[in-house]
């Protein structure tokens, strides 16, 4: 019984097998970006992506990958969130607080800016853990004329406590449970499931929240 299990599971991971870490690098590189970088980055489920690239690639038994995996996508994330420090810095918050937004409002982004203005340096280094935070403080602090060096040191620092954690932490939750073929299973088929749909309606929600129009109040008090 127990082989025939084992078995099971082994072809209801073919997909992986065929799709390999390639496809693994792919997205997390490509979602790090954008979530570091882009205001869009703001609906998207980059912590569980994380973890659940780790968890994949447990699959393979490419422990080195995901070594290698978690130092590309630091760096990724380091240079997401230059890259929206300069749009912040050239366009400010301007445009993005939507009038009856859920997300995109005002009051977030005035959270998000009091975050900051208490908290500095710690600010952008704990935003890495703080979703809806960890997107809009690289445009805060470039709107808001933060030195560009000590943001540099703060999102790397931020980075390297963020990345390698989740990755490795899927990887080896995975790897010690690989006993156990069923719960083994369960924890890929929940972690890839939590993903797909979690990035379906990121994607969703942001479809709705730019269909808003812009809050001019807002967009005047930013210029």
């Amino acid at each position: 019984m127990d082989a025939v299990k084992a078995e099971a599971t082994a072809v209801g991971l073919d997909w992986l097998s065929t799709a390999g870490p390639l496809l693994v690098w792919l997205i997390v590189l490509s979602f790090v970006f954008i979530e570091c970088a882009l205001i869009v980055g703001l609906f998207l489920p980059g912590d569980s992506l994380l973890f659940a690239a780790g968890v994949v690639l447990a699959q393979h038994d490419v422990e080195g990958q995901a070594w290698a995996l978690s130092g590309v996508a630091l760096v990724t994330a380091v240079v997401g969130n230059q890259v929206g420090y300069y749009v912040g810095q050239q366009t400010g918050t301007r445009f993005i607080a939507r009038r009856g937004g859920r997300m995109l409002n005002q009051a977030n982004l005035d959270r998000a800016k009091s975050f900051l203005d208490r908290k500095g340096f710690l600010a952008i280094v704990a935003a890495r853990w703080i979703p809806w935070v960890r997107t809009l403080a690289p445009l805060i602090a470039g709107a808001a004329g933060m030195n560009s060096r000590r943001f540099m040191l703060a999102t790397a620092a931020g980075a390297v406590l963020w990345v390698p954690t989740l990755v490795l932490l899927g990887y080896y939750a995975a790897g010690l449970i690989n006993s156990i073929p069923w719960l083994n299973s369960a924890l890929v088929w929940g972690s890839v499931a939590f993903f797909v749909v979690g990035t379906a309606y990121g994607a969703w929600r942001y479809r709705q929240e730019m269909r808003k129009p812009v809050d001019d109040e807002a967009e005047a008090a930013s210029a």
